[in-house]
């Protein structure tokens, strides 16, 4: 299995879990509410942050965006969705920002418009949300920018995978194991997947997380997650689709904390006496048995 890059981290092998915070639309097309979560994720510790990218009238069809949906933008689903959405001059801002801040940052782009628009910053990497799984022509766009990329494959089947990593290739290529359920019940999450995609794959797998807390989420680095991407909101009970699948400011850091300390727990599975054991052996142990020389 080869490592991935993304900036100056190594993903795949023994090397830390990278941690996306992901943004998403919970800045509620506010971009003081963006920098706010940026800084949350910066505190506690997160390898990166992301967001999310539509350029609306491709995305969804007129009949979705006329449906009566009331929200702080106006009386139609078309209204919240333009309302959520950055453009380029406020993903300049972002940039600035995350440069100032020294953390990574990168996009779900869900149509090859807003693919070319992030393309203007030189991200690190790409990140195909799980709906787009199965768009082969925004798959092969994506790819042709020539970064890493990060695959969801929540609501997908393992034929829908197979045929998704043939289009991508296997080059510094990530799959997220993820159940695109928000939030997620935790019956849903089947975190054995994790494995098995990296067995059939061979390529570095981690996990995208729409549950609630955080102990399944590290459970999936036990099992083998190199990336952990949950979403970041600074408040829960926040308007929006999103904020109640999201983890806040102090989950997030518990999130990061927790990781930290079961990566050094796992160790380097070579069982050997500790030092801190001997003097252990001497207070308690009976019958000493056999001294066999280490190899």
């Amino acid at each position: 299995m080869s490592a991935v890059k993304i900036g100056d981290k190594t993903i795949g092998g023994r090397n830390q879990c990278y941690v996306i915070a992901e943004i998403g639309i919970n800045h509620n097309g506010d971009l003081d509410i963006a920098k706010q979560l940026i800084d949350v994720a910066v505190s506690a510790g997160a390898d990166a942050v992301k967001f999310q990218k539509r350029t609306v009238d491709v995305v969804y069809t007129a009949e979705e965006l006329a449906r009566p949906r009331e929200n702080p933008f106006g009386p139609t689903n078309g209204d919240l969705k333009r309302g959520l959405e950055f453009g380029y001059e406020q993903y300049a801002e972002i940039d600035a920002y995350c440069a100032a801040k020294n953390i990574a940052w990168f996009v779900s782009c869900w149509d090859e418009a807003s693919v070319d628009l992030i393309d203007r910053f030189n991200p690190p990497a790409y990140k195909i949300a799980s709906a787009s799984l199965t768009d082969d022509d925004l798959l092969v766009h994506t790819r042709s920018k020539g970064k890493p990329i990060i695959l969801s494959t929540g609501m997908s089947s393992l034929e829908q995978i197979d045929h998704a990593v043939k289009i991508l290739g296997k080059q510094d290529l990530i799959i997220l194991h993820s159940s695109s359920t928000y939030p997620a019940h935790y019956e849903e999450l089947n975190l054995r997947v994790i494995p098995v995609l990296a067995q059939q794959f061979d390529v570095p797998v981690g996990y995208s997380g729409h549950e609630t807390g955080i102990p399944s989420s590290i459970a999936a680095v036990a099992l083998g997650a190199c990336v952990v991407e949950r979403h970041l909101t600074l408040d829960r009970a926040l308007w929006g689709s999103d904020h109640a699948a999201s983890l806040e400011p102090n989950g997030l850091t518990r999130l990061v904390r927790d990781i930290r300390l079961i990566e050094t727990a796992m160790g380097d599975g070579v069982k050997r006496v500790l030092e801190r054991e001997k003097p252990i052996i001497e207070k308690l142990r009976r019958v000493h048995g056999p001294r066999i020389q280490a190899l």
